[in-house]
């Protein structure tokens, strides 16, 4: 799959991070904000059915801790797949 029309952005709206290609959806991670501690925790990942097994999930993690960092905010993975992509890139914590 192509990844270089993927981006990933805060839908703050609806508290969460999206993966889209071309503004269709293909990922979403859910968030809670817990501004008074600085955090945010992420507690669901998603792939569409259709775009699994391509290494999305693991991008979708990605753009999501680095916006965290940029803006200065402390990730709280709860989401066992987020957990996961932690333990093998832990650059990324």
């Amino acid at each position: 799959m192509d990844t270089t029309a993927l981006a990933v952005r805060d839908n703050e709206r609806e508290l969460r991070y999206e993966l889209t290609r071309g503004g269709e959806v293909l990922g979403f991670i859910n968030y809670r904000r817990d501004p008074q501690r600085g955090r945010v925790e992420l507690v669901h990942t998603d792939i569409e059915p259709a775009y699994e097994g391509h290494g999305l999930g693991s991008l979708l993690v990605k753009g999501a801790l680095d916006d965290l960092h940029q803006r200065g905010l402390r990730a709280v993975p709860y989401c066992p797949f987020v957990r996961a992509y932690l333990r093998r890139h832990p650059e990324d914590a």
